[in-house]
């Protein structure tokens, strides 16, 4: 069949082309159900408990991923800066994962334990007394506003019912008492705290 044939019929074209793809697709996605180390959390991998579950919410809402990625590729320029790269067992009860690609602000996947609960409450308030040549805007609404627990308690259900996450009902129900007098500013310092810190070797 030639090029000429193929390029003068629309019809044609449009089903090799979705042949080709729909082929391509599956040639990368299938495996990926048959290997376990993708689908099966890290030791020390849990899901996220309902603070941290609300900061992470809160940092989907706020746009933080268009920014800051949640990726560190294999690269020795990477793991020198960030430390260890990231593997797909971290991500496995993030729904969505924050991979990201953008980096306007460094890369978080290892942040948690590098500064202190003070620090990034600083920051947050007001990035550039932290970082003097920041362009991160500054979140000062979140140490006023109170966290949602019943809506945060519905979320985890859902995770629960529909993606398989292994909350335990206890977990679901006991969330909005846990979450009482929480402030939005609270759960995304415990939910940044969090992040890269089962993998060894971070730097």
């Amino acid at each position: 069949m030639s090029h000429e044939v193929v390029e003068k019929n629309i019809g044609l074209m449009a089903v090799l082309i979705a042949l080709v793809v729909s082929v391509a697709g599956l040639v990368q996605i299938v495996p990926l159900f048959f290997l376990t180390q993708t689908t099966q959390p890290l030791e020390g991998i849990t899901p996220y408990d309902a603070l941290r579950f609300a900061g992470r919410d809160i940092y989907v809402r706020e746009g933080c991923y268009g920014c800051h990625s949640q990726m560190i590729r294999p690269f020795r320029a990477e793991t020198e800066r960030y430390g260890h790269y990231s593997v797909a067992g971290e991500f496995v009860y993030d729904r969505p994962f924050q991979w990201g690609s953008k980096r306007t602000g460094p890369d978080l996947a290892r942040v948690g334990g590098r500064y202190t609960d003070e620090w990034h409450y600083v920051h947050l308030m007001n990035p550039r007394d932290v970082v003097p040549e920041s362009n991160m805007p500054a979140y000062p609404w979140l140490a006023t506003r109170e966290v949602d627990g019943e809506q945060v308690a519905r979320a985890m259900r859902a995770q629960k019912r529909w993606l398989n996450v292994p909350y335990t009902d206890e977990q679901i129900e006991r969330a909005a008492e846990e979450l009482k007098g929480k402030t939005e500013m609270e759960a995304l310092i415990a939910y940044l705290q969090g992040l890269g810190t089962v993998l060894p070797n971070r730097r």
